[in-house]
């Protein structure tokens, strides 16, 4: 029987990139599982480097709790580690390494569960859910719910471990990540009539993300829940041009919208088509019929909101000890599962103020707190 903290020297060891394989970590789980009589069920992506891992301890056809991670980590480059990022390191009470707080923490305490859940007599299962692929548009998990939906019963509560120092979560916003590509056509500055210039049709075409952004901080639209308490529209990334004397033939950007679960962000890529369709694509095509705008969506996921009274909050105010439910401002699975019929929470040990940064860290009191917070789910589903 391995601690937690143990459990966690070993995942972090594992170098689960988001660009790299996850399978060697999968393989440790599995042949952890397996030594305490578990089996599990692998579903790979199509070119079988990564795969979900979906386990069930105790008796499958009635509803149960699912225990809910993912395996990927953001990469270390470029960012001035003093602890080795793949590699456990502890002092002055906390554990250093990439994936510490987010979230192979909560993936080590929820494996060293396992005994323990192996040797109760559980009147409900205990699922354990690791995906792959969270950290570049929430990609893996959404096999591993497809392979869910398929089932006869379904779990009546998904937690989510993202760091939350334990704090019950019960919503977050929405995300939409979209490219636009504009394509001009290009000639002689000094005849720039003649050409199409595509930086200036993408100028406005971010002018106009701006006016929408603008117009989601209405009074009417606010939550203070969350932090920013409106949707936001927000470009982050921009290439065009070759020389200053070429009228430009071609410009690229990249937007994002993160939108409370109350709006659906397609709402403002179907507006950015509009946009480009009416107002910009006939001036561009009457000097050049080549010109076009194109939007290809990068990666997508729903919001999450759970009703303050429903089963899923008074489920999880009792595990973690505490009714302060609160949102947080980065996305989760949580919305996937939620929409899979799955109600999902946000609750796990460590700071997302450490998560993405060098030196990650969890406390081992969050790591503690978090044991003795799963031995609670292992109460509730030992109850006749």
């Amino acid at each position: 029987m391995s601690s937690s903290r143990e459990l966690l020297a070993r995942l972090v060891a594992f170098d689960t990139t988001s660009r790299e394989s996850n399978l060697a970590l999968i393989d440790f789980v599995g042949d952890y599982l397996e030594r305490f009589g578990v089996s599990c069920e692998l579903i790979y992506n199509a070119q079988k480097t990564k795969a979900n891992l979906f386990a069930t301890i105790g008796p499958a056809d009635v509803p149960g709790i699912v225990l809910s991670g993912h395996t990927d980590v953001v990469p270390v480059d470029g960012q001035p580690w003093t602890f080795p990022p793949f590699e456990l390191s502890e002092a002055d009470g906390r554990l250093y390494g990439r994936g510490t707080a987010d979230m192979k923490g909560y993936i080590a305490c929820v494996l060293a569960l396992v005994p323990a859940l192996t040797r109760a007599s559980l009147h409900m299962p205990v699922h354990i859910a690791l995906s792959y692929d969270e950290e570049v548009g929430c990609l893996g998990v959404r096999s591993l719910l497809a392979s869910l939906r398929a089932r006869p019963v379904k779990p009546m509560l998904c937690v989510i471990g993202e760091p939350t120092e334990l704090q019950p979560v019960l919503g977050h916003k929405g995300k939409v990540a979209v490219r636009c590509d504009v394509q001009g056509a290009a000639c002689h500055s000094a005849h720039a009539p003649s050409g199409v210039n595509a930086i200036e049709y993408a100028a406005q075409l971010i002018g106009e993300l701006g006016r929408l952004g603008e117009a989601l901080r209405a009074a009417d639209a606010l939550d203070e829940r969350f932090d920013p308490p409106f949707s936001t529209i927000q470009t982050g990334v921009i290439s065009g041009g070759t020389a200053l004397n070429i009228v430009p033939e071609q410009c690229r950007f990249d937007f994002e919208v993160r939108a409370l679960p109350t709006l659906d962000p397609q709402q403002i890529v179907t507006a950015m088509h509009a946009y480009a369709e009416q107002k910009l694509l006939p001036a561009m095509q009457a000097v050049s019929a080549r010109s076009e705008i194109r939007f290809t969506e990068l990666s997508s996921y729903p919001g999450l909101d759970i009703p303050l009274h429903s089963q899923a909050a008074k489920l999880i105010a009792g595990f973690c000890g505490s009714r302060a439910f609160g949102t947080v401002a980065f996305g989760t699975e949580g919305g996937l599962f939620d929409q899979s019929g799955i109600p999902a929470v946000v609750c796990g040990p460590g700071s997302m103020e450490q998560g993405h940064k060098p030196d990650e860290f969890i406390s081992v009191a969050q790591l503690d707190a978090c044991d003795a917070m799963l031995k609670r789910v292992l109460a509730f589903a030992s109850q006749p």
